[in-house]
C-alpha cells in the first residue's frame, strides 16, 4: 500500500469507529427519554443498554476469529450493513420491543468495527503499527467524550429516535472499503460453529449476570463454559486453541488490561454520578465538564503512538498506570471542589486511556503469530467489555452505601462524597497492584 492509500484506509476506519463508539455513549444519555416515551420502569428501559452490551461483547470475539480466515472488507461490509439496518429499524420503531431489537441488530454490526479496526494496523501498517494504534485509541477517546454531548443535544432539540438516524450514516462507508482496502483471499481454516455457539451463550449468560445480578445466569454461564471447555479439548479445530493462553505476554496483557479497563470504566461511570450528586450539575454541564478531558485524550493519542514506536509498548503501559494512579488520587482528594477543578483533574485520568489501549493492543499483536492475531484481538476486546460491565456493577453496588471513614486524609469530601473518595482510593490501590503484577510477569518471562 502506498502512503496515500494508507491515509485513506486510516481515515475510513477511524470514521466508522467514531460512529460505533458514539452510538454506545449517545444512547446512555437518551435512556430517560426512552423510558418516558414508552412509560417504562428503570429495569425495563435498561435493556436498551444491556442488550447492546451483551451482543457487542460476543460480536467482538466472533468477528476477531473470522478475521483470521475471511477478508476484512467482507466482514466490515456485513457488519456495517447490520449496523445501518438496525439504525433504520430503530428510527421507525413503533414500540419498545422493536427499539430493543434494533439495538441488538446495531450491536451485531457495530461490534465488527471495534473488533476489526484494531486488526487493520497489525495487518496493513506493520512499520507504523504503534502510531496507527495511537490514532485509533484517540478516536475512541474522542468519541466517548463527544457522544454524550451530541446525544444530549439531538435528544433535547429533536427526539431520541434521531440518534438512530445518525448511526445509519455508516452505510455510506461500504463502497469506500471496497475501493481503498487491499484485496485479500480467503485463508485456509474453518470455524467451529458449535464451539462458537457455546462460548457465545456462556459470555451472554455471564454478562446478563453482571448487569442483572440473577444467579441463574451465573449458573448457566458456568455450565456453558464447562461444555465449551469439553468441546475445546475434544475438537481437532477448536474455536479457541487452549495453548493460546500458554503465551505469557499474551496472557499477562489480557489480565492486566482487564483490570486496568475495569478501573477506567469505573471512573467514567462514577464521574457523572459524582458531578450530579456532589456538584449539583445537570446533564449538559456534566458533559461540558468531561468534554475537555476527552479532547485531551484525543490529541494525546498520537504521542502514545510515537512513544510506542520509540520506547516500546511496555513503557507506554507503565505511563498509563502512572497517570491512572495520579488521577485517581487527585480525584479522591479534590471531591467537593468546584466543577472546573474536577474537570482539570479528570484530564489526567482520560489521557491515560490512549496510552493504555495503544500499549496493550500493540503487545497483543506482537505476542501472537499472524494467523492468530484476529482471535487474540477478539479475546482482548471481549475481556475489555466484560471488565467495563464488571467494574460498573461493583462500583454501582459500592456507591449504594455510606461511609463514615475517610481513607484519604487530604480529601475535602463530606457526607456521601466520602464514599466516592474512598472508591477512588480503591481504584488507585488496584492500579498499583496491577502494575506490580504486570512488571513481575514480564520480568519472569524474560
Amino acid at each position: 500500500m502506498s502512503d496515500s492509500e494508507k491515509k485513506k484506509v486510516l481515515f475510513l476506519i477511524c470514521s466508522v469507529l467514531l460512529f460505533s463508539v458514539m452510538n454506545g455513549t449517545m444512547f446512555m444519555i437518551a435512556v430517560p427519554d426512552i423510558a418516558l416515551s414508552f412509560s417504562l420502569t428503570p429495569s425495563q428501559v435498561s435493556w436498551v443498554v444491556t442488550g447492546y452490551i451483551v451482543i457487542y461483547a460476543i460480536g467482538a470475539l466472533m468477528y476477531g476469529k473470522l478475521a483470521d480466515i475471511y477478508p476484512l472488507k467482507t466482514l466490515l461490509t456485513i457488519g456495517l450493513s447490520f449496523f445501518a439496518s438496525g439504525s433504520i429499524l430503530g428510527f421507525f420503531a413503533p414500540n419498545f420491543e422493536i427499539v430493543v431489537l434494533a439495538r441488538i441488530i446495531q450491536a451485531a454490526g457495530a461490534s465488527s468495527i471495534v473488533a476489526l479496526v484494531f486488526i487493520v494496523p497489525t495487518r496493513y501498517f506493520q512499520e507504523e503499527r504503534g502510531r496507527v494504534l495511537g490514532i485509533v485509541s484517540s478516536t475512541m477517546a474522542f468519541a466517548s467524550g463527544v457522544g454524550p454531548v451530541i446525544g444530549g443535544f439531538v435528544a433535547g432539540v429533536l427526539n431520541w429516535q434521531f440518534l438512530f438516524l445518525i448511526s445509519a450514516l455508516v452505510i455510506f462507508a461500504i463502497p469506500f472499503f471496497w475501493l481503498w482496502m487491499p484485496k485479500e483471499e480467503k485463508k485456509e481454516g474453518k470455524v467451529d460453529v458449535f464451539g462458537a455457539a457455546l462460548i457465545a451463550l456462556a459470555v451472554a449468560a455471564l454478562m446478563l449476570f453482571i448487569t442483572m445480578f440473577n444467579w441463574w445466569f451465573f449458573v448457566s454461564s458456568i455450565g456453558f463454559f464447562g461444555l465449551f471447555a469439553g468441546r475445546t479439548l475434544s475438537s481437532d479445530n477448536p474455536f479457541i486453541r487452549p495453548d493460546l493462553f500458554k503465551n505469557v505476554p499474551f496472557r499477562t496483557t489480557i489480565i492486566a488490561g482487564f483490570l486496568a479497563i475495569m478501573t477506567m470504566f469505573g471512573m467514567m461511570l462514577m464521574l457523572p454520578l459524582m458531578l450530579s450528586e456532589v456538584n449539583d450539575l445537570n446533564t449538559l454541564f456534566i458533559g461540558l465538564t468531561i468534554f475537555p478531558a476527552a479532547m485531551a485524550a484525543a490529541f494525546i493519542g498520537k504521542v502514545a503512538g510515537r512513544l510506542t514506536e520509540q520506547r516500546g509498548a511496555k513503557q507506554v503501559v507503565y505511563i498509563a498506570f502512572a497517570l491512572m494512579m495520579i488521577g485517581f488520587m487527585l480525584l479522591s482528594t479534590f471531591i467537593g471542589s468546584p466543577a472546573w477543578v474536577i474537570g482539570l483533574v479528570v484530564i489526567i485520568c482520560y489521557i491515560a486511556f490512549p496510552f493504555l489501549q495503544t500499549g496493550t493492543a500493540t503487545l497483543i499483536s506482537t505476542s501472537l503469530p499472524r494467523n492468530e492475531i484476529g482471535i487474540g484481538m477478539g479475546i482482548y476486546n471481549l475481556f475489555n467489555f466484560m471488565s467495563g460491565a464488571i467494574g460498573g456493577a461493583i462500583i454501582g453496588k459500592a456507591l449504594d452505601y455510606d461511609s463514615g471513614v475517610l481513607l484519604n486524609p487530604f480529601s475535602f469530601a463530606q457526607g456521601h462524597a466520602m464514599m466516592y473518595s474512598n472508591v477512588f482510593i480503591g481504584l488507585a490501590v488496584l492500579t498499583v497492584l496491577n502494575a506490580l503484577y504486570f512488571n513481575r510477569a514480564f520480568r519472569k518471562s524474560g
